[in-house]
């Protein structure tokens, strides 16, 4: 949320400061890939995912081994999904009331959806029935889009243009799309492999809930986030890693430096425990879906402005980098507001 919230608009702003190799090499990384390839700038929707994933060993199962009624929690299930599916109708502009251009499918659509079925899967299903659900589902949609052939593109095109999964998009979701012309980056068809990102998260929180040491933790989850990685190159000769559909390789290569990161700031934040410089992402993270929707609506510039505009030109050519940072500064003020006073968005 740090990223997309104004994060990315200071290493754009770093780039136009300081010009050189390093910085243009790192601003290329906070732009998402056209199609095949993986950015940082991609890693960060399945990284959300990914984590809604690895919180429900710690919420649903342990209702589940306390004795929670499972007709409450599947009420519980429907409601969050019902909630989030509306304010991701929202945030693409429902109440503008122009219907013939609403967006559908989104970012929140998306999450709620994956939140739903993994959270099916874990009511239902023991951790060895989990794994085989989501690398099922990958196999599954390996075959579907390889082999089930598109009018007029045959069979195995994983092109913009002759994919199934933007077929089915232009076939049954009204436009517009995003963010490709032949299809949605949100569409129906690649949600399903997105589902098994979020249950990659959650096995990764069964294992945190494990009885083994912190260092063996760390060290497992390292090591599965290598073997990830290794394992989405070798299935990207034949089904590559492309975002925009959700490539099963995509998946992979996503699901490895979600485990990797994982590990890292497992091991920093509560084996090492050096948790202080974490506060101002803690501030962030606590109203992740709050600031996504407010700064889809609010401009945060405007605030910015009435305080900076009188000093700022003496910046000189640091001033696109200082314009940044000022207005991340401010959208975080108003977090730390909300964190300060127990103001909390929950779903």
């Amino acid at each position: 949320m740090f990223w997309i919230t104004g994060g990315e608009e200071i290493i754009h702003a770093l780039y136009k400061v300081l010009p050189n190799r390093f910085t243009h090499a790192l601003d290329t990384q906070f732009h998402h890939v056209n199609w095949q390839g993986f950015h940082f700038y991609d890693l960060i929707f399945p990284l959300f995912l990914f984590v809604v994933g690895a919180v429900l060993p710690f919420s649903l199962t342990r209702r589940l081994e306390a004795g929670a009624d499972h007709r409450q929690l599947y009420g519980h299930l429907v409601r969050r999904l019902l909630l989030l599916f509306l304010l991701g109708l929202v945030y693409n502009g429902l109440l503008d009331f122009n219907f013939p251009h609403l967006r559908i499918p989104g970012v929140l659509q998306r999450i709620a959806v994956c939140y739903f079925l993994a959270a099916l899967v874990v009511m239902n299903l023991k951790v060895r029935g989990q794994a085989a659900v989501a690398g099922g589902i990958l196999v599954v949609y390996w075959l579907v889009m390889r082999f089930v052939p598109v009018p007029g593109m045959g069979s195995g095109a994983i092109t913009p243009e002759g994919n199934l999964a933007g077929y089915l998009d232009r076939l049954l979701i009204p436009r517009p799309f995003c963010c490709y012309e032949f299809g949605d980056n949100e569409g129906l068809l690649s949600t399903l492999p997105a589902v098994s990102t979020t249950l990659l998260g959650v096995l990764a929180g069964h294992w945190l809930r494990s009885k083994h040491s912190a260092n063996r933790k760390t060290l497992g989850l390292a090591l599965a986030g290598v073997a990830s990685l290794l394992v989405a190159w070798l299935w990207s000769f034949n089904f590559p890693i492309i975002k925009n559909v959700w490539s099963s390789s995509f998946v992979l290569c996503a699901g490895g430096w979600s485990l990797l990161l994982l590990a890292l700031f497992y091991w920093i934040i509560d084996v090492r425990g050096v948790r202080r410089w974490s506060y101002f992402f803690t501030v962030i993270g606590v109203n992740a879906i709050t600031i996504y929707l407010v700064d889809r609506f609010f401009d945060f510039g405007v605030i910015t402005k009435i305080f900076v505009h009188g000093f700022i030109g003496g910046f000189g050519a640091a001033q696109p980098l200082v314009w940044a940072l000022s207005v991340m500064l401010t959208g975080w003020l108003f977090l730390y507001f909300l964190y300060r006073q127990k103001i909390f968005l929950k779903v």
